[in-house]
């Protein structure tokens, strides 16, 4: 445990950012996994829409690289389109 009150206070701001960065990367990968999992084409481009909106936040939000999350958006795109 640190004894130093500004060591104490990161602590406290780690803990807190840790569960909000946790959630939110659980909602972005269930995003993307409802995505692979959609039985037709027309549930796949919805939650595709879903999936980006979720992404670019990340990305803003510094959750993820902006990088990582266009490459996912194109690797999704690319899989919404040839979903029969």
């Amino acid at each position: 445990m640190p004894r130093i009150k500004s060591a104490k206070k990161a602590m406290r701001q780690a803990r807190r950012r840790t569960v909000t960065n946790r959630g939110q990367r659980s909602a972005l990968r269930t995003a993307l996994k409802r995505v692979r999992g959609a039985a037709n084409k027309q549930d796949a481009t919805q939650a595709y829409t879903a999936a980006v909106q979720l992404l670019d936040r990340a990305a803003r939000k510094g959750l993820i690289h902006k990088n990582n999350a266009a490459r996912h958006k194109s690797r999704l795109a690319k899989y919404v389109r040839t979903k029969a």
